[in-house]
């Protein structure tokens, strides 16, 4: 009979307990710290937020409303970086799917159907990409770089010579449910859209935590070699995470759309690096095989409510300063406390 040795058998420190602690939570902490510092700063100076305060009801709806596009699309963009892979024409497929929504609706198609016909072709977009990547086997960043610019140039090509943007004009007029799903519609007090982004959060949640795919993603980012050597088909896995954060990005588009009241080609512009910030400030790691997905919908709430709260608070050239410290500090700390449990 061998008796087992303990040498074997994992060191559990003080150090190392406080190092997981602060690992798993902190992003909580910083959100706190965010949404704090913001309800105590004198904001009655400005019009931005009625009656100076950060927390007023009002003004949370808003900043939910605003939030909804980049809330959608931090889980389903979490877990593909999980998987080790990425998608930067995430925005350009978010702004065609804008100007696909708004081109339905005001050519007399009614919601259902408007609504579907969206989601499809993002879904689409998602394929395409799969398709580059998994099976023309182009990099990931030089594909979806490729694609960013393809999107782009549909969603422009939609939109007719002399306008910036698919809106009411011409003898044509948005239906009056155009605006139900981003700005006007609300459901226990709280936006329809943030509505929907949370359950795309939930969904994808208990996907990477009770299904199949969030464990074969996490070890198709961790080691694809060993992975395949397992027997998971790390080539469908792939696929199917790229298709997912294409349905996301035409839910971002559809909300996106709502809330300005027409189809903007350039609505997305922008969206694939704070998708890249929200999941690397919830601490997924860039490399792949580390992350999750409540903690990037906790960074795109910090994300946003930073973005709205510099709008007071700061001098505009400051602002782009200001986010990118506070998200250099979050980062950097999560990657000081991941040394420290290493080296535990």
């Amino acid at each position: 009979m061998s008796i087992p040795s303990t040498l074997d058998q994992p060191v559990t420190t003080p150090g190392n307990r406080i190092a997981q602690f602060l690992r798993n939570y902190y992003i909580y902490f910083v959100f706190v710290a965010v949404i704090l510092g913001l309800s105590l700063a004198n904001l009655d100076s400005y019009g931005l937020f009625e009656r100076g305060n950060f927390l007023y009801k009002r003004n949370i709806i808003n900043i939910l409303r605003i939030s909804a596009p980049l809330i959608t699309l931090a889980g389903a963009f979490c877990l593909l970086m999980v998987s080790g892979y990425i998608d930067l024409s995430v925005g350009s497929a978010m702004s065609l799917s804008a100007v696909t929504y708004a081109l339905l609706a005001i050519n007399g198609v009614p919601f259902v159907l408007a609504f579907a016909i969206t989601v499809v072709v993002g879904a689409g977009l998602g394929v395409i990409n799969g398709f580059l990547v998994v099976r023309l086997k182009i990099t990931p960043v030089i594909a979806t770089l490729i694609t960013l610019s393809f999107y782009k140039g549909i969603a422009l090509l939609l939109v007719q010579d002399g306008v910036s943007a698919i809106k009411s004009g011409g003898g044509l007029k948005m239906p009056s449910w155009f605006n139900s799903y981003g700005r006007e519609g609300v459901l226990l007090g709280l936006p329809m859209a943030f509505w929907i982004a949370v359950g795309v959060i939930l969904v994808l949640v208990i996907a990477q935590n009770r299904t199949l795919l969030g464990k074969y993603a996490a070890a198709t980012g961790g080691n694809p070699e060993a992975a395949t050597l397992s027997g998971i088909n790390t080539n469908r896995v792939v696929f199917l995470l790229y298709m997912i954060v294409g349905v996301a990005a035409a839910l971002a588009g559809i909300a996106r759309s709502s809330f300005m009241s027409l189809g903007d080609p350039l609505s997305g512009d922008g969206m694939e690096l704070n998708c890249i910030l929200v999941v690397l400030v919830g601490g997924t790691a860039f490399s792949g095989g580390e992350g999750r997905v409540l903690r990037s919908f906790i960074g795109a709430l910090i994300i946003m409510a930073l973005t709205v709260g510099m709008l007071t608070l700061v001098p505009a050239y400051f602002q782009t300063l200001v986010i990118g410290a506070a998200l250099l500090t979050a980062a950097a700390s999560n990657h000081l406390i991941s040394r420290k449990e290493s080296a535990s």
